[in-house]
């Protein structure tokens, strides 16, 4: 759903950059408590959080470049919105697809620049809204079970992709550049995409469950899933003492999961990519179909050496794409980590450790 240039105007391009550019700056600042809490991130800090964080990035810009069939002539793609605030948080999630959209834009010429800010809101901003308020909900009814997670991800993944779509309906009924009536757009926009959300959501649950089974305190959405012991005392029911964490050998390091999660992001992106459907995704379809592409501009980054997803002078395809995606891959985890951890180090003092002892 990468946006194009010319197919919104300007003034709501810019307007969407205004929503896109407050919630980031809200997120910054929300991304330093959750890369400063739980247990990954006690007594340890940036250097566990941050690349966890950009691994998620990583992840979804690999994940990304799977487009998979949803109907004759028309495929779709992980948006990622959901994925990544289950796993790190709503706040660090926006950064994620953020990141992953910026370097998509700049390297790739995938999502217009100008229209980098309406790419980020819908969808980086609508869908983590969406997915985590409807994810929270969910879990609050449910049975305080992993399981549950899993459900309420699939359930809150599922529904953010036709709101995103919805979204970028109503920017397009503000300032779309042609006039196609704004009912046949949204009828297409959220039908298809209700289809591409089945996907979405089997990753999302598939990738959160995948997780959850080998590090659990790692899913910033399954913290607090133990529901607390009770004791009768003199009749009453009161919370038992909370009992000291037992970490099992070994798991204290997420160096194994990282390196997992690293290496599974570079296989999707060099080696599975390849069989990817080649259909265009469900907003160029309807874009296509209903006429809503006739004023598209060229990107300004099309010259760029990685341009559609392959290197340039390189004429074998599969390699092509394959060395591509493994430098979109390595892009977005270097850059994605060394934001977030310049955030989690520029915690205000109130929140930064104290020191104790000499030097």
């Amino acid at each position: 759903m990468h946006v194009p240039d010319g197919m919104i105007n300007l003034p709501v391009s810019a307007a969407a950059g205004v929503v896109a550019a407050g919630a980031v700056a809200v997120s910054l600042r929300g991304a330093r408590r959750e890369l400063g809490s739980g247990p990954l991130a006690e007594g340890h800090g940036a250097e566990r959080t941050a690349p966890l964080a950009g691994l998620v990035a990583a992840f979804v810009f690999a994940v990304q470049m799977l487009n998979f069939p949803v109907a004759a002539g028309t495929s779709g793609h992980l948006l990622g919105g959901a994925l990544a605030a289950i796993l790190v948080g709503p706040y660090t999630g926006v950064l994620c697809i953020a990141v992953v959209l910026l370097m998509q834009g700049i390297l790739f010429a995938d999502g217009g620049l100008t229209a980098l800010g309406i790419n980020i809101t819908v969808m980086g901003v609508v869908t983590v809204i969406v997915s985590y308020g409807i994810f929270r909900g969910l879990l609050r009814i449910l049975p305080r079970k992993r399981r549950s997670v899993t459900v309420s991800a699939f359930v809150a993944a599922l529904v953010s992709v036709p709101a995103a779509a919805a979204a970028f309906t109503l920017l397009y009924a503000v300032g779309g550049t042609t006039h196609i009536p704004v009912g046949k757009v949204l009828t297409a926009m959220v039908g298809v995409h209700v289809l591409i959300g089945i996907g979405e959501a089997a990753i999302t649950a598939l990738t959160v469950g995948a997780v959850i089974a080998v590090r659990p305190d790692l899913v910033h959405g399954a913290r607090g899933l133990a529901a607390p012991l009770k004791l009768r005392v003199g009749g009453e029911l009161v919370d038992a003492p909370a009992p000291a964490p037992v970490v099992a050998a070994g798991s204290r390091s997420p160096r194994g999961l990282l390196a997992a999660g690293l290496g599974t992001a570079l296989l999707l992106a060099g080696v599975v990519s390849f069989y990817a459907s080649a259909s265009p995704d469900g907003l160029e379809k309807v874009a296509a179909d209903k006429g809503i592409d006739r004023k598209v501009e060229e990107h300004a980054a099309a010259d760029s050496p990685l341009a559609d997803y392959g290197i340039k002078d390189i004429s074998n395809t599969r390699l092509s794409g394959g060395l591509a995606g493994m430098i979109g891959v390595g892009a977005t985890v270097v850059v994605g980590s060394g934001i977030f951890y310049v955030v989690h180090r520029r915690r205000t003092p109130a929140n930064a450790p104290v020191a104790t002892g000499r030097s």
